[in-house]
């Protein structure tokens, strides 16, 4: 699969199927592109979750979906889903006001018993699908969607990136229908949201010009950006993901070790999770990793 090929094939679909739908998505994209980058507020040293993290997203979705796959996808499913990619990580900058009006409708079990000298910032980062879910259920008319079905469909799906169990029926029903009739597969889109932002680890995602790591106060937030930036490409073709990794420090080493496995198990469960929610399948099957030499700086 050529990745360049299929750049920006969501938003050509779905703006020949359906332009009004194209509109509210671009308009969602102009309205959004700074509120995005408000992350840096909870997350000054976090990995990237603006505007630039969310297009990753929806360019690998075009790649995992590919042009054959495409054109089974109706117009209501492909704005789901373009609106979902963009809007999963809403949740990681809402202001103080919203964290404390959204957490009343957030079901957060025992949290603060295990955790219970637990900072704003640590329970935005541990429920922030909840709190994109929130976000977007509380400006859906803003956002100009369409219907409550619509806003269900993308509320479900940004929750679908991390965490949500893929397989449970009453929050990703197989069968559901939004006004007009178009069905539209949950299992399917939440499968494509959580495996392309688990995949999204090239040092890309973090420019130098952005990050100053030697600047950072915590060592556990740079070693992530020190991951990301030994992680020189990652390509996706028809059967696998295959990651080009510069050598690192051990350290570093061992957290690719385990981001591959996780990588792996993501795959793994999104597979099975669209093969028995929908008539769509995802056709990669392993995350090759291979070594390049010299080190690498984006």
């Amino acid at each position: 699969m050529d990745p360049k090929g299929n750049n920006y094939i969501l938003e050509y679909r779905l703006r020949d199927l359906d332009q009004d739908l194209h509109r509210r998505f671009t308009d969602t994209v102009f309205a959004m592109q700074n509120t995005l980058f408000h992350f840096k507020r909870l997350f000054p040293e976090y990995t990237d979750h603006s505007s630039l993290h969310s297009m990753s997203v929806i360019n690998f979705c075009n790649q995992l979906i590919g042009p054959e796959q495409l054109e089974r996808l109706n117009a209501d499913s492909i704005y789901s889903l373009l609106m979902a990619c963009y809007l999963h990580d809403s949740g990681m900058g809402i202001s103080m006001d919203q964290y404390l009006d959204f957490s009343k409708e957030i079901d957060r079990g025992d949290y603060f018993d295990r955790h219970p000298d637990a900072s704003v910032a640590a329970v935005v980062r541990d429920f922030h699908q909840e709190y994109s879910a929130a976000f977007v259920r509380r400006f859906w008319e803003f956002l100009e969607i369409p219907s409550p079905e619509h806003e269900y469909a993308i509320i479900q799906v940004c929750r679908g990136h991390r965490k949500t169990d893929l397989f449970d029926p009453s929050e990703f029903p197989v069968h559901y229908r939004v006004p007009g009739g178009n069905e539209i597969y949950l299992p399917y889109l939440a499968s494509l949201i959580r495996l392309a932002d688990e995949i999204d680890v090239v040092a890309a995602r973090n420019p130098v010009m952005l990050y100053d790591i030697e600047s950072f106060t915590d060592s556990f937030e740079a070693s992530y950006h020190k991951r990301h930036r030994a992680v020189r490409s990652l390509q996706v073709t028809e059967k696998a993901f295959i990651l080009e990794v510069c050598p690192a420090e051990p350290e570093i080493e061992e957290m690719i070790e385990s981001m591959v496995i996780k990588m792996q198990e993501t795959l793994d469960l999104c597979r099975k999770a669209t093969e028995e929610g929908s008539p769509f399948r995802i056709r990669q099957e392993k995350v090759i990793v291979r070594k390049t030499e010299g080190s690498f700086v984006p």
